[in-house]
């Protein structure tokens, strides 16, 4: 069981338009509402592959409640922690190109007492998990040393840990040695300090991330790819995705493949790239089921081309 813990959860809207134009009224062509948050996406791509999963949640006011309903109905076990803020809601914007814009809201700050509730919650419910993974930003109220407070209590209840946040969230994890780290690009670069331009500069990156506490590293490249260095190896691997209709939930997407593959090696990493490049042809945050992988379209190796060129690491998502 993938116990999941998203200590800043959304209600994510999603509208799809043309092009986004400054000032002017736009019409949808299609728009939805997804349950949101990092967490809450791997929680809901391991439902969607038939795995068991619970997510737990701080949840307040309505949008708390439409979106514990929204995560029940597609099968995910929601484990809600009452807090007094309203649950933040956040709207992203794609145009026909595949250009995303995103708005998101700040989110509730959560007190000492809330934000104790939740970490006890979430030692309880590891103790019949395999793997707990916290994930996102933290909200108003939580020290940067959140998630290290949550790694030692959870892998004190035996579980594994895995971690995806950003800024200084990720450093502060990386003292209390987490299993596993999945940074992004821009996460990557700023975490260690040093440009990432090209793929050998994310290998000695993610090596140096390991240095600091991360037992693997399993970086997220954008276009040109994932990478992964644990203690296996270190190995580089690319996804055939021949159309991009929204990027929203796709790293949390491959977190979910990584997982429910074991965690570990090129067979996870394997996974996490199928289920990355299957979530991009979805709309929205919409996380892919068995039908929509191809696996065939993975392409791995650990003859890693070092002088490969990175795009520019331009930006976080983390949510």
């Amino acid at each position: 069981m993938i116990l999941t813990v998203t200590p800043n959860p959304s209600l994510d809207r999603t509208y799809e338009v043309a092009a986004l134009v400054r000032g002017e009224v736009l019409r949808a062509a299609h728009d939805r509402v997804d349950p949101g948050g990092k967490g809450v996406n791997v929680s809901r791509a391991v439902a969607a592959a038939g795995g068991a999963t619970t997510a737990v949640l701080p949840l307040g006011g309505a949008a708390g409640v439409l979106l514990g309903e929204l995560l029940t109905a597609e099968g995910v076990d929601v484990t809600a922690v009452t807090v007094a803020g309203p649950t933040r809601s956040n709207v992203a914007i794609v145009e026909s190109d595949g250009t995303l814009t995103k708005i998101n809201g700040a989110g509730p700050a959560l007190g000492p007492e809330e934000s104790e509730l939740l970490l006890a919650t979430v030692a309880s419910g590891a103790r019949s998990a395999s793997w707990v993974a916290g994930c996102g930003s933290l909200p108003p109220g939580l020290p940067a040393d959140w998630y290290a407070d949550l790694i030692a209590r959870a892998r004190s209840a035996g579980a594994r840990v895995a971690v995806d946040t950003s800024g200084p969230a990720l450093p502060a994890a990386l003292g209390a040695r987490p299993d596993l780290v999945k940074p992004n690009l821009a996460e990557l670069a700023e975490t260690t300090g040093r440009p990432l331009v090209t793929l050998g500069d994310a290998v000695a990156a993610a090596h140096a991330l390991r240095a600091a506490g991360a037992g693997a590293v399993l970086a997220s490249l954008g276009a040109a790819g994932q990478l992964l260095a644990d203690a296996t190896g270190t190995y580089y691997g690319t996804a055939r995705a021949e159309a991009v209709r929204s990027d929203v939930g796709a790293g949390d997407a491959a977190l979910a493949g990584f997982l429910t593959a074991g965690g570990a090696g090129p067979t996870a990493l394997a996974a996490a790239l199928a289920h990355g490049a299957a979530a991009v042809r979805l709309p929205g945050s919409a996380m892919p089921t068995p039908d929509d992988l191809h696996p065939d379209r993975v392409h791995l190796t650990q003859d890693l081309p070092l002088d490969l060129p990175l795009a520019p690491a331009d930006g976080h998502r983390t949510r």
